[in-house]
């Protein structure tokens, strides 16, 4: 059994060096070529002077490289530092600055980006630009592995307990902040989630995220450890649904997992009538709730898959799941899923504002202490304070549980229902309202395909709930009627006292509604509209 991520493919490969490790659209890899590849990239950059514990930047996107650049720096003994391709300069420079990158694994059509970031800050190397950048001392093209060292990978000496990726958080809510992962976190993961969801070498894994974006480690981790071969699904046709599920079925993929907008666009927009998806086994989601009704639908036209709930921050990687139950005919409950139970080997409590386990049955944080766990924050010492529940057990020594920010309750089966982000609980005019309960029930009305609502400090008595939703193609409904359908579902002062019809949602690169994005528009309408 493998004690690091960057032993995982060599065991695939002892299995069976040929078997596909990844395919994107242009090229394909076997577990043999990824680890002679990844072996030859970790040769370069100690070559160049990267030292265990390092950060490495990885500035690609989806494709087959991207897998070489996660287990090359690995094998080189550093930690790998996934970048948002479509962050501004301005953001990129601080992030490099912040985790001291000095190599970056990159390709051509960053080249803009790059060359603001050189002018910025010293680079020692650049792997995928065919020519020199002022202020990086070396460049080179993918070719350049060719010629380096194709046997066994660097000698370096590594730990469990070693610094394995920092992966940023998109900052949609404020501030990015790095969350450490180790070996161990990160194998953790992959061992639970693989025997969870018994992915096996024949499974055929979508991987629909960003490598920024914590979904992605299951088709980077979970599926090397089973051996089995991931999709890495191009951006392109992330954009168009209709493509997507042709990808699907010229690929047979069996486990899928996403955040639930694109299993939305594809029921909606990806002409599911005219595919054969019947490869697909299991439908993970996350991130975000599904809208019941759209789940539902999905489920119909995917009667031979199963659907699960994922539940986890970045932070923990995953730490709870619910296999939503078959549908029957008859069943017509549009209750918000569960997000079910904690997962084997993790313990979770629910802990009130004075840090006490609430009753059975009551709202409360949860807290989860989990050997899928992050390190820590990264030089955010302020952040790692508030971070954690300690808890002193009978031998005297100390239970260290991360604090989701998460509100849960468990139902009468047992079962975590989640409520809502504990900074989503808002209090106006002396009313407490759950901003996430305004979401889920303008879901529920017919024409909406998705919704946001979100809290307007405007001072004192000007406090408010505003909502933006966007509608089903041939919807004919506006804010002011979606507003009356909430009146008859909800208390007076739960209505948003206005609600935008929106073509579409901003997002963050992960997919997730931007709703910061959405609160400062919302914020600049009303002050135009105020001084108008």
């Amino acid at each position: 059994m493998p004690y690091l991520l960057s032993q995982l493919i060599d065991d695939a490969a002892d299995r069976d060096a040929s078997h596909e490790a990844c395919c994107g659209v242009t090229r394909r890899l076997d577990y043999g070529e990824l680890v002679t590849q990844s072996n030859r990239l970790a040769h370069l950059l100690v070559e160049h002077g990267v030292r265990p514990g390092q950060c490495v930047g990885i500035h690609l996107p989806r494709t087959p490289e991207s897998l070489v650049a996660v287990y090359g720096i690995l094998r080189a003994g550093a930690a790998f530092v996934p970048i948002d391709p479509h962050v501004p300069a301005n953001a990129l420079c601080q992030l490099v600055r912040e985790c001291g990158i000095r190599h970056i694994v990159s390709h051509e059509r960053a080249r803009p980006h790059l060359e603001q970031l050189a002018a910025a800050t010293p680079l020692d190397l650049v792997l995928g630009v065919a020519e020199g950048i002022d202020g990086v001392r070396t460049t080179a093209t993918w070719s350049a592995l060719d010629g380096c060292h194709g046997g066994a990978a660097p000698d370096v000496a590594r730990s469990q307990l070693d610094m394995a990726y920092i992966m940023f958080s998109s900052g949609s809510t404020g501030r990015p902040k790095g969350i450490v992962h180790t070996h161990g976190s990160g194998l953790a993961y992959a061992i639970r989630s693989a025997e969870l969801y018994e992915v096996v070498p024949g499974d055929r894994i979508a991987n629909h995220s960003p490598l920024h974006f914590d979904m992605s480690t299951f088709g980077y981790f979970t599926g090397p450890l089973a051996g089995a071969t991931t999709l890495l699904i191009p951006q392109a046709h992330t954009k168009m649904a209709a493509s997507l599920t042709q990808l699907i079925e010229q690929e047979r993929i069996t486990i899928w997992y996403s955040v639930p907008l694109a299993l939305v666009q594809m029921l909606l927009r990806g002409v599911l009538e005219s595919r054969h998806l019947e490869s697909i086994r299991w439908v993970l989601y996350g991130g975000e709730p599904f809208p019941v009704k759209h789940m539902r639908a999905l489920m119909q036209a995917w009667p031979n898959a199963r659907f699960s709930n994922v539940y986890g921050p970045a932070e923990v990687n995953q730490c709870t799941y619910y296999h939503v139950p078959p549908l029957h005919p008859d069943d017509d409950d549009e209750s918000p899923i569960p997000i079910g139970q904690v997962w084997d080997d993790a313990e979770g409590l629910v802990l009130d504002t004075h840090d006490a386990p609430v009753e059975p049955g009551d709202a409360g944080e949860l807290v989860v202490r989990t050997p899928t766990m992050m390190a820590g924050y990264w030089k955010r010492p302020d952040l790692n304070a508030a971070a954690y529940f300690r808890r002193t057990n009978e031998s005297g020594l100390e239970d260290v549980f991360y604090r989701t920010g998460d509100l849960v309750r468990h139902d009468e089966a047992g079962r975590l229902l989640f409520l809502g982000r504990k900074d989503r609980q808002v209090k106006i005019r002396g009313y407490r309202i759950e901003v996430d309960d305004v979401e889920h029930m303008l879901c529920s009305h017919a024409d909406v395909e998705s919704a946001a609502a979100f809290p307007i400090k405007a001072g004192g008595d000007d406090d408010r709930i505003e909502a933006a939703v966007v509608l089903r193609d041939g919807a004919d409904v506006d804010g002011e009627d979606l507003r009356k359908f909430l009146a008859d579902h909800l208390s007076w002062y739960a209505v948003p006292a206005r609600i935008e019809i929106m073509n579409e949602f901003p997002r963050t690169t992960s997919g997730k509604i931007d709703r910061r994005c959405l609160q400062a528009m919302a914020h600049d309408a009303v002050a135009e509209r105020s001084t108008g």
